[in-house]
Order: structure tokens, then sequence, then C-alpha cells
């Protein structure tokens, strides 16, 4: 279960994302769910104060007994930034520093950190998730080999499927360049319209598609064989209610695509 984060909505962007703050939506979550990850796609790091974030995340790890991954994204939406006294242009710099503060402070005791946001020593930050997994959704400003160094995943936007085959490659090599062997999975996003008649052929909507479930099938089979790990689907602009699809999805989709066993997938 994904969650988004837009903290202002622009009218001139026409996307609200999920209107509730992502951590307390996560906090409710967390508490009335028991098996299915939580996760975000992703928090705007250079918005927040990386000590925050990392406590959140940590939060929610804990309540949820280690279901969370954060997905940390730089913000696409300069006009948010003068908002909260922040500067657009060195976000990519501030989400560099966030993820060192989040993965030393939940991870070690006492740790001895600084940056532009300040500094912390012989404090310590509770509760600890040592093992909290972090994927960059999109390319927050950084580079592939930067992703594939520092992250535990990649998160990107939906593509044709060369255009998608060419960014796995990229991903692959830098992964495989860091440490050979290595597994770090590559997920996208995408929006579907799921129509009742499963023979619907697929036609254009906003990052993704409207079809029926045989078109869906097929497609996420292509993006399966030729790597995407995970696929997160937003029913945004779907024009059947979210409950009937997610059914549809469940007994008809997922049964193609069982959970992989083992450390490659």
């Amino acid at each position: 279960m994904w969650s988004r984060d837009v903290p202002l909505f622009d009218p001139n962007f026409g996307d609200a994302g999920q209107v509730y703050e992502p951590w307390v939506w996560l906090g409710a979550l967390a508490g009335s769910t028991s098996r299915i990850a939580l996760s975000t796609a992703g928090i705007v790091l250079p918005l927040r104060h990386p000590l925050h974030s990392a406590k959140a995340a940590a939060s929610v790890d804990a309540l949820s007994g280690g279901r969370f991954m954060l997905g940390a994204a730089s913000g696409d939406r300069a006009v948010e930034y003068p908002a909260f006294g922040r500067d657009h242009a060195t976000r990519g710099e501030s989400y560099r520093e966030a993820i060192e503060v989040i993965r030393r402070t939940t991870s070690e005791a006492y740790p001895r950190v600084a940056g532009s946001w300040g500094a912390m020593e012989g404090l310590d930050l509770l509760p600890k998730s040592p093992v909290l997994p972090l994927a960059s959704v999109g390319g927050a400003q950084q580079s592939v080999q930067w992703i594939a160094e520092h992250m535990d995943a990649w998160v990107t936007y939906p593509r044709d499927l060369e255009a998608q085959k060419g960014r796995i490659g990229l991903w692959k090599a830098a992964v495989e360049a860091r440490a050979p062997g290595l597994f770090r999975p590559f997920a996208q996003s995408l929006f579907v319209d799921l129509t009742e008649d499963p023979g619907t052929a697929p036609s254009d909507i906003f990052l993704g598609y409207r079809l029926g479930r045989n078109a869906l099938i097929d497609h996420l089979a292509g993006l399966e064989a030729m790597g995407v790990n995970h696929v997160a689907i937003n029913l945004r602009h779907a024009a059947r209610p979210a409950s009937d699809v997610i059914e549809e999805l469940a007994e008809t989709v997922l049964p193609h695509f069982p959970a992989h066993k083992g450390t490659d997938q």
C-alpha cells in the first residue's frame, strides 16, 4: 500500500495526491492492517527536516512490525518550496543529506551528524529501525550510480517498453558495478482504468492505460519479462469503484504473478 506526499495543493497542477498527511495515514494503516507492506512514493525529503522524517519512518516501521519501506523523492512541484522557505535549486543536495541522516540515526546509537539542516551530537533518535529499506522515487536529482550505492530500490514512472528496458539496463549495470550479484529491485507506477469488459484493448491515459484485464495481464507480463520487479497500481483515474477493481485484480490478475521465492526477485 503506497502513500503519496503532496504537502500543498496547487490548482494549476490539478493533483492533490491522497490529501491526508502521509505519516498520519500510515500510522492509521499500521494499526488496522497486519500483513500488507506499507510504503511512501514518495516523501518529499527536502521539504521536511531530516530528523522528523527519520523518526516518523522508524515509528511506522516499528508500529507495523517491520512492514514499512521509505520511498523518498526530491519533489516535482517547485511552487511548494517558497512556502517552506526551502531552495528548489539545491534540493538534490538536501536529499543526499537527508538520506545520510535517516540511515545513521535509525541504525546507530548517538550518531554525530551535521549538515545544512543543523547538527546533532550527544543525542539519540528513538525508536531504531536498523534495517529500514530505502527506495528512490524518481531520479531525485541523483545519478543512477548514486542511487544504486545508497538506496535499496528504484521506483520510476511508467514509460514505453523500450524506454523502460533501457532504464532497467542502466539500473542493473549500476547495481552490478557496486557489488556483483547484489539484488536491488526495480519498480514502477502505473495508472489503471480497468474496464468491466476483460477484452478492452489498451488506450492511453495519464501515466497509464484504460484497458481490460486481459491486456493488463499481458502488459504486466511484458514488464516482468524485461526485469520490472514491482508495479504500484494507481486507481486515481478509474471510472469504476475502487473496491470492485481491487477485487477483480485480486481474483483474476494477481494469480498470474505469484510472489517469488529466493533472493533474485
